[in-house]
């Protein structure tokens, strides 16, 4: 298969490339030549957001693009009509972000958000919409829910890895068994290219099956990957509440239980699973990530797009001490 990365240097991009690589595909990446690269791809340089930006692959067919775009949809859609007649078929990675307010069970049927914006489920879902129009049926909307792993450069799994590897009493938000809906960045990568090469198009759900994990399993994996002895110091959510703390962002990955939770958490995924969708471990995911950050020394790579995430050691330090 020959397949054309758009970017490829970071995080879902780079395990395309890193997976395309071993099956034994033709891999070329597109991309501003920020990021080391593979001298197995062939490098092709360019900013989609110039004029000029997709003038090196004008020419050239492949069999699948990949591209995980996440802001202005007139970018996918100049490089979705400018392929359109040389590419069999258009994976976008897309985000469950594009449906409106969904509740527990929802699917790919649930509608999606309306009227214009410059929101990141506004975009995301203009994306898909660019690629539909370009490429029709054969465009596959990989519409991801929370995507952890190695190279991850949001920082989320990344935070909790990094906190609890210091130790200490560590503020874990509750409840423990509180049900977790993620996906692996491997397993995503591999279910869309596999399925792109299948010939399938329209819109998935590609994440676990809800309660996949917990957040104590997270957690305790965590601590076993890291080899820490940290204490974890469990909060429930009204306490967090009451102190402020802002679910998501400064506890990465949680959310309390409610409408929200439900919403990113609890979404019904049986289009995928149906299509081949298969989930590893949390303790992989977790392991993995570990290992990865340690080649970094630690030191997570963060999207410039994207907050940084975390509590701070002493609003943490501060909660602990108030229960």
């Amino acid at each position: 298969m020959k397949l054309l990365v758009l970017g490829g240097g970071d995080f879902v991009g780079r395990t395309a490339v890193e997976h395309a690589l071993a099956l034994q595909w033709d891999v070329t990446a597109l991309n501003r030549g920020t990021a080391p690269s593979d001298a197995r791809v062939t490098r092709l340089r360019g900013d989609r957001r110039a004029a000029d930006g997709l003038d090196s692959i004008r020419e050239g067919s492949w069999d699948i693009v990949f591209d995980t775009w996440s802001w202005e949809p007139g970018v996918v859609a100049r490089s979705a009509a400018s392929l359109a007649d040389r590419v069999g078929s258009y994976v976008y990675v897309s985000s469950r972000s594009v449906y409106d307010a969904p509740t527990a069970g929802a699917s790919e049927t649930w509608p999606t958000v309306q009227g214009p914006g410059e929101d990141y489920a506004r975009c995301k879902l203009g994306g898909e919409l660019a690629a539909h129009a370009a490429f029709g049926d054969r465009a596959l909307l990989v519409r991801a829910g929370l995507i952890l792993g190695p190279y991850e450069n949001i920082g989320r799994l990344p935070w909790w890895l990094n906190r609890i590897d210091r130790a200490g009493d560590v503020l874990a938000p509750g409840p423990a068994d509180l049900a977790l809906q993620y996906i692996d960045v491997r397993d995503l990568v591999a279910w869309s290219l596999d399925a792109a090469a299948r010939g399938l198009g329209g819109a998935y759900d590609v994440v676990s099956r809800p309660g996949h994990a917990t957040m104590g399993e997270l957690l305790q994996c965590c601590i076993a990957a890291t080899e820490s002895e940290a204490r974890l110091c469990w909060v429930e959510p009204d306490v967090l509440s009451a102190a402020g703390v802002q679910p998501w962002t400064e506890l990465p990955i949680w959310i309390p239980p409610g409408a929200d939770h439900d919403s990113l958490h609890a979404s019904d995924v049986s289009k995928a699973s149906a299509a081949g969708l298969r989930t590893r471990p949390i303790q992989e995911t977790v392991v993995d990530t570990w290992k990865w950050l340690q080649s970094l020394n630690g030191r997570t790579p963060i999207r410039g797009d994207r907050p940084p995430v975390g509590l701070p050691a002493d609003r943490e330090a501060a909660i602990l001490a108030g229960r």
